[in-house]
C-alpha cells in the first residue's frame, strides 16, 4: 500500500491527483467541525453523549467523522446524496422513461445523474428539518461553578429565522459535499462519495481508541488488567474481522468460458479457454449504507408529526422505537425492539445486496455478449439457458454476500449491549477496508497506463 502511494508520488500527473484530493478533504475536515449557526457548542457537546446509545445515530456520528454530533454544517454528510440515488435507481426500474435514459449512454447517464442531485437537495433539506425538529426540543443539562445544573436548549435565542438559518446551513453543506465529492471522482484517484465516508471513519479512530482505553485498561484512573485483557480481545477481535473482510472482498466464483475458434479471411480466432470472476461481496459496501439510509425515515417522519413520541406507548411509539433504537435502556428493557430493528435491518441489507448485484452484474447482458462473441460455458447452452445458470450462480453468491453484511453490519448494535463505548465496528471496518483497496486498485491501474510505453515505442 505505502509502496504503491509512493511510486505514485513520482508521476506528476498523479501527485497532482492526490494533492487535489488532499486539498478536498481537508476542507471537508475543516466543515466537519464548524457548528452550524445559532446553535450552541457546549450543549450540543453535551447532548451529544446520548447519541453512543442509538445504533443508527451512532454509525451515522462515525461516518460523518463526527460532524453529526456537533451540529456541523456537514452534519449530514452525502447521506442525502446516497439515498437519491437509491431512490432513482429504484425508480429506474418502474418508471419506462427512466429506464430509456440510462440507455441513451453518457448523455442518459448525465441526466440522471442531474435528476440524482436535485432530489438530493430536496431530501437534505427534509433531513436537515427533521435534525432541527429532534434537536429543538432537547433539554441539555449544564453543570455551573457552584455544583447545581441549568437546562439549556440547544438552540440560541431562537426567533424565527432560527429554523431557516439553520436547516438552509445543513442543506448547502450537504450540497456542497456532494459538489466536493463530484470533483474526487472526475479530479482526484478515488471515488469521491466512498473516500468522504472513508476520511469520517478514519478520523474518529484514535479517538475511539482512547476512549476505549479509558473505560477498560483505566477506568476511573486505576489500572484494570483484566479491562487489559478485554481491551487486547477486542484488538484481536478487530484484526480477523479485517483479515475476513479481505478475504472476502478479494475473494470470487470464477465461471469457465470457452471460445469456439473461427475462422476470418486467412486467420483462426477463438479456440482458448477464459473466465468470468463473479466477486463473493460484489455489491460491497452499499447494502448496509442504503439500508441504514432506510432506517432512518420511518423514525424521521414519526419524529416530525409528533416530537414527544419516544415518551409515548402504543402502536407508533413502537414502531418509532423499533427503528430509531432510542436509547440503551429501551434495548435492554424491552428487547422486543432490539429483536425487530435487528431482523429489518437484516432484511433490508438482503433485498439491496440482491438488487445492487443485479444491477451490476447483469446476466442477460453478459450472455448476449459471450453469444455474440463466440463464448459458451462448457455444458451450458448459449443464450437464455446460459443467462439462468448466471443468474443461479449469483443467486448463492448474494446469499453469502448478504450474510456476510448481515453480520458486520449488526456487530455495532450487539457491542452496545455491552456499553463498552466501541465506537470502530464491522461496518466500519468493512467501509475503510474495502475503500482502501478500491483506491489501491484504481492507483495502481493509472500507474499501469503511464508505464506502459505501447507498441509505437
Amino acid at each position: 500500500m505505502f509502496k504503491t502511494l509512493r511510486d505514485a508520488w513520482k508521476i506528476k500527473d498523479l501527485r497532482r491527483k492526490l494533492l487535489w484530493t488532499l486539498l478536498l478533504l481537508i476542507i471537508f475536515r475543516f466543515g466537519a467541525n464548524i457548528t452550524a449557526p445559532g446553535v450552541d457548542g457546549l450543549a450540543v457537546a453535551e447532548y451529544s453523549k446520548t447519541i453512543a446509545e442509538n445504533g443508527i445515530l451512532y454509525t451515522l456520528n462515525i461516518i460523518t467523522g463526527g460532524g453529526f454530533s456537533q451540529l456541523a454544517i456537514f452534519a449530514m454528510s452525502i447521506g442525502p446524496y446516497i439515498t437519491a440515488s437509491i431512490v432513482i435507481q429504484l425508480l429506474t426500474v418502474a418508471i419506462p422513461a427512466l429506464e430509456e435514459l440510462q440507455k441513451e449512454g453518457e448523455a442518459g447517464k448525465q441526466k440522471l445523474n442531474d435528476y440524482t442531485k436535485y432530489l438530493a437537495i430536496v431530501l437534505g433539506a427534509i433531513e436537515a428539518f427533521g435534525v432541527y425538529m429532534m434537536y429543538r426540543t432537547a433539554q441539555v443539562p449544564m453543570l455551573q461553578a457552584d455544583g447545581s445544573y441549568v437546562y439549556k436548549n440547544v438552540f440560541l435565542g431562537e426567533t424565527m429565522l432560527t429554523p431557516f438559518v439553520f436547516i438552509m446551513s445543513l442543506t448547502a453543506g450537504s450540497t456542497l459535499l456532494m459538489w466536493i465529492a463530484d470533483k474526487i471522482s472526475n479530479l482526484g484517484v478515488a471515488n469521491g462519495s466512498s473516500l468522504l465516508i472513508f476520511a469520517g471513519i478514519v478520523v474518529g479512530l484514535p479517538n475511539g481508541i482512547m476512549s476505549l482505553v479509558n473505560s477498560l485498561v483505566i477506568p476511573n484512573g486505576v489500572f484494570s488488567p483484566l479491562g487489559l485483557l478485554a481491551f487486547v480481545a477486542i484488538l484481536v477481535g478487530a484484526i480477523v474481522l479485517i483479515a475476513a473482510v479481505v478475504w472476502v472482498t478479494e475473494a470470487e466464483r470464477r465461471v469457465s468460458v470457452q471460445y469456439a475458434k473461427r475462422v476470418v479471411g486467412r486467420k483462426m480466432y477463438g479456440g482458448q479457454s477464459t473466465n468470468i470472476p463473479i466477486k463473493l461481496a460484489m455489491a460491497g459496501v452499499m447494502p448496509i449504507i442504503f439500508a441504514m439510509s432506510f432506517m432512518q425515515f420511518p423514525s424521521m417522519i414519526i419524529g416530525l408529526i409528533n416530537s414527544n413520541i419516544a415518551n409515548e406507548t402504543g402502536f407508533w411509539a413502537g414502531v418509532y422505537k423499533v427503528f430509531s433504537f432510542t436509547s440503551l435502556t429501551d434495548k435492554i428493557g424491552n428487547w422486543g425492539y432490539g429483536v425487530a430493528h435487528i431482523l429489518i435491518y437484516l432484511a433490508l441489507i438482503a433485498i439491496f445486496t440482491y438488487f445492487y448485484t443485479k444491477m451490476i452484474f447483469n446476466t442477460t447482458e453478459v450472455a448476449n455478449n459471450l453469444k455474440k462473441n463466440g463464448g459458451f460455458i462448457p455444458g451450458i447452452r448459449a443464450g437464455k439457458p446460459t443467462s439462468d445458470y448466471l443468474s443461479n450462480i449469483l443467486k448463492y453468491v448474494s446469499g453469502f454476500g448478504s450474510i456476510f453484511l448481515g453480520v458486520i453490519a449488526i456487530i455495532p448494535i450487539l457491542l452496545a449491549f455491552t456499553g463498552l463505548g466501541v465506537s470502530f465496528g464491522g461496518t466500519a471496518i468493512l467501509i475503510v477496508v474495502s475503500v482502501a483497496l478500491e483506491t489501491m486498485k484504481q492507483l495502481e491501474a493509472q500507474m499501469m497506463v503511464r508505464n506502459y510505453k505501447g507498441f509505437l515505442d
